[in-house]
């Protein structure tokens, strides 16, 4: 796919998210990344994946005021390519610079690690467009920071900088305000150096969140989800953000 870029350094993999400047995803780019996985799992000479992104941010989510069900794509065909990226069987490192917003910041969540800069903003932006929560983040999220913590980023929409996602423990590292790549990939370059077969009992033994929690995560919130698209709610919340104001929501 021309817009995900695989390469490897040594014994680490590496994805490239390119569809600057927000890396918007659909079913096939989240495709493209299971695939990528699949192959990092298949090679015994690869031990991580690190996960990078082009442009202003790492990962915008889905685009619904671009047409996210109108070119085919669905909550149920998106979270069968996601249920394969949490089925991998190597650590995954994702770098975040810039916006990692609804989906995107499942996706990052969804990563063994995250290395975030300085101007990185995780933002749980669901209930600001009138939709519930996606991609798991009901299980992963407060698997990361806690119920308390992941009910207040879920219910207020605010967005955390990357200081604040590392003392909460949303984000592992804090890289320098221009070397997050670099930085990234020394910490990729440090769990490469480390014993393969170990690695892959200790994740087993502690997993972040299990495949099927995730799985049942996902069929939990896309029910949520597809009632939530009919509601006019959702409809404002789209307008709202495309028009870049305040939206008026009436509980309908």
């Amino acid at each position: 796919m021309s817009d995900i870029i695989l390469g490897r350094d040594g014994k680490v993999a590496t994805i490239r998210l390119a569809r600057p400047p927000h890396n918007f995803f659909d079913a096939a780019m989240l495709g493209g990344i299971a695939d990528a996985l699949a192959q990092t799992d298949a090679d015994p000479t690869l031990v991580v994946t690190l996960l990078t992104a082009e442009g202003r941010s790492f990962c915008a989510g889905a685009n619904f005021a671009g047409g996210f069900a109108a070119n085919g794509t669905s909550a149920n065909t998106v979270y069968s390519q996601a249920k394969r990226i949490f089925a991998r069987t190597k650590p995954l490192i994702a770098a975040v610079g810039g916006p990692a917003v609804g989906g995107g910041l499942g996706l990052a969540v969804a990563a063994d690690f995250r290395v975030a800069s300085p101007s990185a903003r995780f933002h749980c932006n669901f209930s600001t467009i009138g939709l519930h929560p996606g991609f798991a983040l009901t299980t992963t999220l407060p698997a990361l920071v806690g119920a308390q913590k992941a009910l207040d980023i879920m219910l207020t929409g605010r967005r955390i900088g990357g200081e604040e996602a590392v003392a909460m423990g949303l984000a592992d590292r804090l890289s320098g305000p221009d070397s997050l790549n670099e930085d990234a990939m020394a910490f990729a370059q440090s769990l490469a150096g480390q014993a393969p077969l170990a690695i892959r009992s200790i994740r087993d033994a502690l997993p972040h969140v299990s495949v099927a929690a995730a799985e049942a995560a996902m069929a939990a919130e896309e029910v949520q989800q597809t009632s939530l698209f009919l509601s006019a709610d959702f409809h404002e919340g789209i307008k709202a953000s495309s028009e870049r104001r305040l939206p008026r929501f009436e509980g309908r």
